[in-house]
């Protein structure tokens, strides 16, 4: 009972074919009346996204991260929006919600330069340290030897 929706434009260089996607419609729960109960609302978007020719593989690897429990174990990324009253609107919604993830999963982190922590402050650390142990020393029991 799948829907083909039409292929949705990422960015210059990567577009989703209709193929990748499918889209299931379902009662949504929440606020709607007696139209909640007769409407199919919410919108299940299904990208095939470890199929998907168009993502390189570390795309996909950050992609999947992101999405975490949304990662189906066939490879497929479940987007599921049930807001609004519209079916329209919430196909909309889970459109651009892909298109934000897919365009979250390009960006490739910066690598991590090692640096060494300056003398100032590993002396300032050892002073914090030695004056709380101090602090911590006075605390102990008090000699009457008066």
């Amino acid at each position: 009972m799948g829907y083909q929706s039409p292929m949705i434009r990422v960015n210059d260089s990567i577009t989703i074919e209709d193929w990748e996607l499918t889209e299931s419609f379902t009662r949504a729960q929440g606020p709607g009346g007696q139209n909640v109960n007769k409407v199919s609302t919410a919108v299940e978007l299904r990208f095939e996204a470890e199929r998907s020719p168009n993502l390189t593989g570390p795309v996909k690897a950050r992609l999947k991260r992101l999405a975490g429990r949304r990662w189906t174990n066939d490879g497929a990324l479940i987007i599921f929006v049930q807001e609004t009253r519209s079916q329209a609107r919430n196909r909309e919604l889970a459109e651009v919600r892909l298109r934000e993830l897919i365009l979250k999963a390009l960006e490739t982190p910066k690598r991590r330069i090692k640096t060494r922590p300056t003398l100032g402050s590993q002396r300032r650390r050892i002073a914090a340290k030695k004056q709380r142990g101090e602090v911590k020393s006075l605390r102990g029991k008090v000699n009457d030897d008066d």
